[in-house]
């Protein structure tokens, strides 16, 4: 005969695994994306339980939490059982998620390599789904200055003025930059139109004596670093 404690503890997943009591017994990783919106949504409909119901939202997204985090607060109510409040619950959670990348990414300021800049910007150009184009100011020892946003565009791309990309770097006495933006689209190889951008900035750079260190460009499945492929 099984002990009082473990045949409780099977009746609590009777109902969909019951993702709090899940929580507790095994701790938070074995819990599943769905279960832990399931959590924070607190209760599904007469239809639909939680976990459905966030399984439900995941598979409108394509399973991927980066998607999710670029939704509004009205794109989660026309989910059924998906009020204002539940729905502020979970861009909350998917917002604190991505402060506590941003603030790792402060915690590594020092660029070493490729992934270490992609690191400290992933953040800013993880959840977003529109172009941005930015730039990490380096100090002599490519410790990092500053970082600024040059232009912001839409879905398939953004204006670059090389003016405002040499215009902070001169402003600050940078001694290197690295170029930073996403590609919203998911495809992780530069356009003609990010290498012919480059290969002017390059080229500008090499006039002022401020060299340009990397081009990056974020998707949601990693980053692609023009130095890493020999095209800088």
């Amino acid at each position: 005969m099984k002990p009082i404690q473990e045949i409780s503890g099977i009746k609590s997943w009777a109902e969909d695994d019951r993702p709090r009591e899940k929580m507790l017994l095994k701790g938070r990783q074995a819990l599943s994306d769905a279960e832990l919106i399931a959590i924070l949504i607190g209760s599904g409909t007469r239809d639909i339980t939680a976990v459905d119901l966030s399984k439900e939202i995941l598979r409108s997204y394509d399973n991927k939490l980066n998607q999710l985090g670029r939704v509004q607060i009205d794109d989660l109510k026309k989910f059924k059982g998906i009020g204002e409040a539940k729905a502020i619950s979970i861009l909350a959670a998917l917002e604190l998620g991505r402060r506590r990348r941003e603030e790792a990414g402060h915690e590594l300021q020092r660029i070493t390599s490729s992934k270490d800049a992609y690191e400290i910007m992933s953040a800013k150009l993880g959840d977003i789904d529109h172009e941005e184009f930015w730039i990490l100011l380096l100090s002599r020892s490519h410790k990092v200055k500053d970082k600024i946003c040059i232009s912001r565009g839409g879905i398939s791309g953004t204006v670059v003025d090389q003016r405002l990309v040499f215009k902070p770097a001169i402003e600050k006495l940078a001694s290197a930059i690295i170029l930073c933006h996403n590609h919203p689209s998911g495809t992780l190889h530069p356009s003609e139109q990010d290498k012919v951008l480059t290969k002017k900035l390059v080229a500008s750079s090499k006039l002022l004596e401020i060299p340009i260190l990397d081009h990056l460009i974020y998707t949601d499945s990693g980053f692609y670093s023009f130095a890493d492929e020999g095209l800088i």
